[in-house]
């Protein structure tokens, strides 16, 4: 999701905005996928962790492990089973570094729903101290991004500063993926982590599930001059999934499903559906069904290295397309079998040089019929399902690793 100078553009947005809500980096996920596979499996009760022992540091490369200072226990807010937390991780740097592998460790799976790491500048590293130091408890709560101004995603937000981004996320059944080249994301001396953690009691009946204490390993390096930058690149697409035909209740109409989005995750979040359907469909009008598209134009030359696809618990397919219904077509990531508990970010065989005037297509087809099947999702009224923070809610993204070029 974009806006006018991004390196991306929907076809037919007058204004376009960045996703507020999930985004994936490269260098978190699968250590040994080197195509774009299915993930295979049910979609189960969230049981994955991410305790596999790391991969041997490389040439020239060190870890630095950074824990939460303090357990914390969710409080979602009231009638909301979903709360994201945000905590801030110092890696202590002195000198220029470059993130080449990430591995988040989710301590208590059972309300871990994914963990998103952000780079903050060393020009938001106050805004982020000041924010942690005035919220009661552990970190502070964070829906729709990091929730500090200043210091947000890459582009997330108007004012945003430029420099800032997410570098890795843990969903289930990731562990870290390693690219073959040499690249990473570059951390200034000063600059910080922010851990933010999305948990949900769906599986504990909306209880407390006890606290988590999760831990970040950085992999790090100093580089060269020749040590390539990367992006993350988040492509996204709307959700509007119907009830099922033999579903009924007050949320199965759309509106009413965007008023209670909005009343768990506040107006930035409850508006997002919306503009997406203005972003991404012609005449901006809502096409209710299980499978939605979105074409993004790319506006800068890079190098795109790695995928990762995204949904929630009744995702079943989902796939990203460069030029489709074009002589250059190449299908970059493709995931005919979602899987919630198995969410890895994929290496491309090769990597892949995109362009100005290139499309990048994301498409994801949801089921409804899930609903009744996951133990999770059984405890909750029929939907209208659009796009939400909640894991009773929906997301199609499809998150590219990428890094600039010359034309």
């Amino acid at each position: 999701m974009t806006k006018p100078g991004s390196p991306l553009r929907r076809f037919g947005a007058a204004t376009i905005a960045l996703a507020t809500a999930f985004a994936v980096a490269a260098c978190g996920s699968d250590a040994d996928n080197n195509a774009a596979p299915a993930a295979t499996g049910s979609h189960g009760t969230h049981t994955s962790g991410s305790s596999a022992p790391p991969q041997p540091l490389r040439a020239g490369e060190r870890f630095v492990d950074r824990k939460m200072a303090e357990a914390y226990t969710p409080a979602p807010p009231d009638g909301a089973v979903d709360e994201y937390r945000c905590q801030v991780l110092d890696p202590g740097l002195t000198k220029e570094a470059f993130l080449t592998g990430t591995q988040v460790v989710p301590e208590n799976v059972a309300i871990a729903h994914h963990g998103i790491v952000y780079a903050v500048p060393p020009g938001g590293a106050a805004a982020v101290r000041e924010q942690d130091a005035k919220t009661p408890g552990p970190g502070w709560q964070c829906f729709g991004g990091t929730g500090v101004d200043g210091a947000d995603v890459e582009g997330d937000e108007e004012g945003a500063d430029p420099g800032a981004a997410w570098v890795d996320t843990w969903a289930p059944g990731a562990t870290e993926t390693l690219l073959d080249q040499d690249a990473g994301f570059k951390l200034e001396p000063g600059s910080l982590i922010i851990l933010q953690m999305h948990y949900n009691l769906l599986a504990t009946d909306g209880k407390p599930g006890g606290s988590d204490r999760s831990a970040v390993r950085l992999r790090l390096k100093d580089g060269t001059p020749q040590t390539r930058e990367l992006e993350t690149w988040s492509l996204d697409a709307p959700t509007d999934l119907p009830c099922a035909a033999d579903e009924s209740g007050p949320l199965c109409d759309r509106a009413a499903s965007i008023a209670d989005v909005t009343k768990r995750f506040g107006p930035e979040v409850g508006e997002f559906a919306d503009r997406q359907v203005e972003e991404c469909n012609e005449g901006g009008v809502p096409e209710p069904g299980d499978t939605q598209s979105c074409d993004h134009e790319v506006q800068e030359p890079v190098t795109v290295f790695a995928g990762f696809g995204h949904m929630h618990m009744l995702g079943r397919s989902m796939k990203v397309e460069l030029n489709p219904g074009t002589p250059k077509a190449k299908v970059l990531l493709d995931v005919p079998q979602f899987d919630f508990d198995n969410q890895r970010m994929v290496k491309l065989p090769s990597p892949v040089q995109v362009g100005p005037g290139d499309t990048l297509r994301v498409t994801c087809t949801h089921d409804a019929g899930l609903r009744k099947q996951l133990p999770q999702l059984k405890k909750l009224p029929p939907r209208y399902v659009v796009w939400g923070d909640g894991t009773g809610d929906e997301m199609c993204i499809g998150i590219m690793t990428v890094s600039p070029r010359k034309s």
